[in-house]
């Protein structure tokens, strides 16, 4: 069930005239990995499987009626503010953006994944586990291009204290700046770094998903959250980390957000060069500067 390639659309009917270029690549061979998911708590199976050219990413629900679909954009992005999650019709998949800025960053733009379930599993609360199922397929190169898009004007959202700014840049960049005043422990963070794939794997995948110790306990007692542990998370309480390993780096909070933010601006479908800087972002603001991205890359060039 082919989805149409984004990348190509917005250069074909859109005008824009990308400044670089890349191949499409997709996945070698057949993976899987077995995992929980982190709201739902269901065990669920995913698979990563070869595509052809010019097919684009999406999801298959193999545990619903007629295998549903749901494709990899922002048409089918929905409301959530805890994680990424897309839908089509009454089925959706969430927590998507760890796998999605694994793939990002290894450059996959064709590749059919696989859900028993509604979630995507959150194994360790990184895309690490992502990076080496990618790297156990193997990537595929193949026989077409797809282009690297750039801005020639800053794009903005600005939302209370949150803030995110797209500026023109040779490079794909994030500077992100985390703020917890009542967290002893948090309290600021920033992080910058250019976003390639060697950086990505090294320097921010590995970085988990974390919470405030009061802010997800009522969420876990609630059954908001029925699959998270100190295996999937770190878990903040006052000035002290819960997980008995401690955290894997010292800003590993705010590399995390990195990550979010790659997971989120990949459902745009392209490749694209910019200097993103964020102040306090998460998941709905990131949706939103995506939407808004787009929208200047496709108004570009006419």
């Amino acid at each position: 069930m082919p989805v149409a390639c984004k990348t190509r659309n917005l250069e074909e009917k859109c005008g824009v005239k990308p400044s670089l270029k890349r191949r499409q690549c997709t996945v070698q061979n057949p993976v899987s990995i077995d995992g929980v998911g982190l709201f739902t708590g269901e065990k669920v199976t995913l698979r990563l499987l070869p595509s052809e050219k010019e097919i684009g990413i999406f999801f298959v629900r193999t545990d619903t009626p007629q295998r549903v679909v749901v494709p990899s954009d922002l048409d089918h992005l929905v409301s959530s503010s805890r994680c990424t999650m897309l839908q089509k019709g009454e089925f959706a998949v969430q927590t998507i953006e760890h796998l999605m800025a694994a793939l990002h960053a290894c450059g996959i733009t064709n590749v059919v994944i696989e859900l028993s379930g509604p979630e995507v599993p959150i194994l360790d609360g990184s895309s690490l586990p992502f990076i080496e199922l990618i790297e156990k397929a193997g990537i595929c190169e193949l026989d077409v291009e797809v282009p690297v898009y750039t801005l020639t004007s800053p794009v903005c959202y600005s939302h209370d204290e949150v803030q995110l700014v797209a500026l023109p840049s040779t490079e794909y960049r994030i500077s992100y700046t985390l703020h917890y005043p009542h967290s002893s422990f948090l309290r600021s963070q920033f992080y910058s770094s250019k976003i390639d794939k060697e950086i990505f794997v090294s320097n921010i995948a590995p970085c988990r998903t974390f919470s405030l110790y009061e802010e997800v306990m009522p969420l876990i007692e609630k059954k908001f959250i029925k699959g998270g542990s100190l295996q999937n998370g770190i878990i903040i309480k006052g000035d002290e980390v819960l997980n008995p390993e401690g955290i894997r780096f010292p800003d590993e909070m705010v590399r995390h957000k990195v990550l979010d933010l790659i997971g989120d601006l990949a459902l745009m479908g392209c490749f694209f060069s910019a200097h993103i800087i964020a102040i306090r972002s998460g998941h709905a603001s990131n949706h939103a500067l995506a939407r808004e991205l787009l929208k200047a890359i496709k108004m570009e060039n006419f």
